[in-house]
């Protein structure tokens, strides 16, 4: 009810409606991020924005950087971002939109794969200005009866709610009960870093919405909103990209002219899907483009 009182200043929703750019803001949309900026400048605490990385490669791609420069609007504003290596998660192996159970890392190929992730993103982000944690720190420092207590807070049937789990279930494949802990590790890394705001690519809308539960269930009386960013596909425009189709894939510290010639092979139809997600191209240029392609 409080939130239907305040009234909304413009700039706040011109600053939430940039935000919310070719994303999906949940719960409440762009009102209640309006509300949240709002409230933050009115208070004098920044937003906390939180963004998990598991360091599966070690490399990053055009694919990662839609979300890096959300990162970057909120930095622009004032706002803290973390940084959350996920030195537990990556050992867990994020079962996300997988059909069979993802392979783990050892501790010694998360941090090799980790070294050179800041240097990366600092092409976009101002990594010198973020707050980079490892959620190895608490997670490995968890005891069973804290597993317990963590574990507590979903039921099977919830877990089985995610796309992945139910349709390897209808097809007969195996899931391993490890499995179940990766949403709830990313979910408790909410709670450990306090996030006001978590972003994620859609394909992580369970393990971030999870992540409101469980810091509720933590006493956390303002859960964090979520931010879910579109994949963006690969050069064939069919997959999203990924390290695992080098062909469709390109890379941050990708050769120039290799860089120039894969976006040159893009199919017409991601022309506009490009100039949205990976530039700051304003709307009404990005609607004269699309005009002049049709």
């Amino acid at each position: 009810m409080e939130n239907k009182k305040l009234e909304i200043k413009p700039e706040f929703l011109e600053q939430a409606t940039i935000l919310a750019r070719s994303a999906e803001v949940l719960p409440g949309g762009i009102n209640e991020l309006a509300i949240k900026l709002q409230k933050s400048k009115e208070s004098g605490i920044p937003l906390r924005v939180k963004l998990g990385m598991d360091p599966t490669r070690p490399d990053l791609h055009l694919g990662h950087t839609v979300v890096m420069k959300k990162l970057k609007e909120f930095q622009k504003l004032g706002h803290k971002i973390v940084l959350i290596v996920g030195g537990a998660t990556a050992m867990v192996g994020d079962p996300s939109g997988k059909s069979e159970t993802r392979p783990s890392l050892t501790k010694e190929a998360v941090d090799e794969n980790a070294k050179t992730y800041f240097e990366q993103m600092s092409k976009v982000v101002d990594v010198n200005n973020a707050e980079i944690v490892n959620n190895a720190d608490w997670l490995h420092k968890m005891n069973f009866v804290d597993v317990l207590k963590l574990s507590a807070q979903i039921t099977v049937a919830q877990m089985l709610t995610r796309d992945d789990f139910a349709k390897r279930i209808n097809e007969s494949k195996p899931i391993s009960v490890h499995e179940f802990f990766y949403p709830l590790m990313q979910a408790y890394d909410s709670v450990e870093v306090d996030s006001d705001i978590e972003l994620g690519g859609t394909d992580q809308r369970f393990n971030v919405l999870l992540g409101r539960d469980i810091q509720s269930a933590y006493g956390k009386k303002a859960p964090q909103m979520v931010i879910l960013l579109p994949l963006l596909e690969g050069t064939d425009g069919i997959v999203k990209m990924s390290k695992s189709y080098p062909e469709h894939c390109i890379s941050i510290n990708e050769d120039p002219k290799n860089m120039f010639g894969k976006l040159m092979s893009i199919p017409d139809n991601l022309i506009i899907r490009y100039y949205e997600l990976l530039t700051d191209i304003p709307d009404a240029e990005l609607k004269e483009i699309k005009s002049q392609l049709d």
